[in-house]
This record gives structure tokens, sequence and C-alpha cells, in this order.
């Protein structure tokens, strides 16, 4: 039977947050400090938002919400978005961000990010709601206001519709930096009807195993281990473990998770239960990790 997590009726999956330029460095050889490394560098369209609406789109009616600079780079970036399919409301103000991610011959990276205008979000026409059945949140918008506090007025609007919420763990060092039992409070609150984490976030947040703490900050929790079985717990009882098909020539993680959420999501709105939507989610990670940055290879 379909669970309430992926009951969503027909409508928009309305994705809220960063649109970046990424600079990726590709090191070719082990990285040695304080002198010349050799690498090969990409430009590409970016953000965490940005990359699930571009993967989703193709799957399932989507829209972006976000904000970039009154700049060319803001422009450019607008456009190579919309050009993915998706639907794109975007504030224009201020210096467009970009993100450095320096990624190791293993495929690991380290991220050197600069949101500029896209933490500036704030007073976000309520019209851009406007049919979502599903509402999308990186946990990188709670990171600064006055953001932070449009994305949980943006939950609450969306709750009001009717719309499915879910939010995505992002990142280790975000979690750490904000502080992690301020985020947990935060989820808490908000409960989503999805939380997406990788192992190393679920590790953080003390609900790698379910239980309790897991229970208390969403209905559904979906817990990434890279290439063993991902693991799904309703109500912080583990429900599944979906195995992962093998991906040959790995080379760049970047945005595999976000590709991950794309095709969850797509799939979880379109009526799939946790396995088949997992599935789906695998797939569409498993097209971005042997190519640079986030975006699938042409």
């Amino acid at each position: 039977m379909t669970s309430p997590a992926e009951s969503a009726a027909p409508g928009v999956l309305v994705v809220v947050g960063d649109l970046l330029e990424d600079i990726v460095v590709w090191a070719t050889e082990p990285i040695r400090a304080a002198t010349d490394s050799a690498a090969q560098v990409f430009r590409a369209r970016g953000g965490s938002a940005a990359n699930v609406a571009a993967h989703a789109a193709s799957r399932t009616p989507t829209r972006f919400i976000g904000r970039v600079g009154d700049d060319a780079a803001g422009r450019t970036l607008e456009a190579a978005l919309a050009a993915s399919g998706a639907e794109v409301r975007v504030q224009r103000d201020g210096r467009t961000g970009a993100v450095v991610l320096i990624v190791a011959p293993d495929g690991e990276r380290t991220m050197f990010p600069d949101r500029a205008a896209a933490a500036e979000l704030h007073e976000v026409d309520t019209g851009w709601l406007d049919g979502a059945a599903w509402l999308h949140v990186p946990s990188y918008g709670l990171e600064h206001e006055p953001m932070r506090s449009e994305v949980r007025r943006l939950i609450g609007l969306a709750r009001g519709r009717g719309a499915r919420v879910s939010l995505d763990a992002s990142s280790t060092g975000l979690l750490d930096g904000l502080g992690v039992e301020r985020v947990l409070g935060w989820y808490a609150e908000l409960r989503p009807d999805v939380l997406l984490a990788n192992e190393t976030e679920a590790e953080v947040l003390g609900v790698a195993g379910g239980g309790p703490v897991a229970a208390s900050v969403a209905r559904r929790l979906v817990v990434k281990h890279g290439p063993h079985p991902t693991e799904v717990f309703d109500d912080g009882v583990l429900v599944e473990r979906v195995p992962v098909a093998p991906v040959d020539g790995v080379r760049d993680l970047t945005g595999a998770g976000d590709a991950f959420a794309a095709g969850y999501l797509a799939a979880a709105i379109g009526g799939a239960d946790a396995t088949a939507a997992c599935l789906a989610g695998h797939a569409a990670a498993a097209s971005v990790i042997t190519s640079p940055g986030a975006g699938s290879p042409a």
C-alpha cells in the first residue's frame, strides 16, 4: 500500500534553494599542499536545489524558486536551468554565488561555497507555490537569514495548500556549523514527510539506525550508503533496504545526492512505493558520477 509520504496529489514539484556556478577542479594526481597539482577545471550550472530541479524536470513537472545576482552570471545560470525543462522563478539582485569543488582522484570532493545573492531569498511571491504537490528544500536553505525564515514560511504555506514536504541534510560541515541540536530542533518543528541524508550526515545527526530521534525529525528517513543498500525508516523503524546497482568508472560524486533526490521525489509524486522511489533515485545518481560536476553527461 502506498504510504502517506508517497500519496501527494498530481501537481508540481517545487524546489527552493541555491542556483550557483560550479567551478569543478578535477585533481589528476594526488593533491600536494603549498605547490602545484595537476588538474582539469570545468565550469557548470550548480547549486543543490537547482541540481534537483534540473534532474527532476524530465521526470515530473518541476519549478525552481531561488535568487541570483542581477548580473550576466545569474542570467546565464537561469537560462541553463530553464534549458533542463524546469520552470524557473528567481529574484535578481546583488552578486551571483559560486562554489569551488576540489575533486580528488577517487571521486571524493571538498567544497568552498560562496552563496552570495542565493542566501538573500526573501518575500517570495506566494503565487510561485501555485499547483505545488511537493516542496523540497536542501538544508543549505537554513544556513543564513533571511533565507532561513523564508524557507520556513514557504514550508508552512505549502503545507497549508496540502503539499508534501521534504528536506535534505545536505552537508556534515553545514550541520556541524549550525549546531546539530539546533538543526534537529528545526527538523522536529518542520517535521518533513521525507528527510534525505547520506551515511555520514545521518551519523552526525544521530539517526543512522533510526530510533526515537529519527522518528522525531521526519515521518520517513532515507539514508544513503553509497554503493551499499539505501535504508528507509518510517517513524524511526527500518522498513526497507534497497540494493544499489554497481556503477563502473565513478569519478566525481558531485551532485549524486541531488540527483538521487530528484529521482526519488519524481517517483514518489507519481505514486511509487519506497523501494521503487529509491531505485529511481539510484538510477538518477548513477547518471552523474562518471562526469564532471552535477550534470548528466551529454
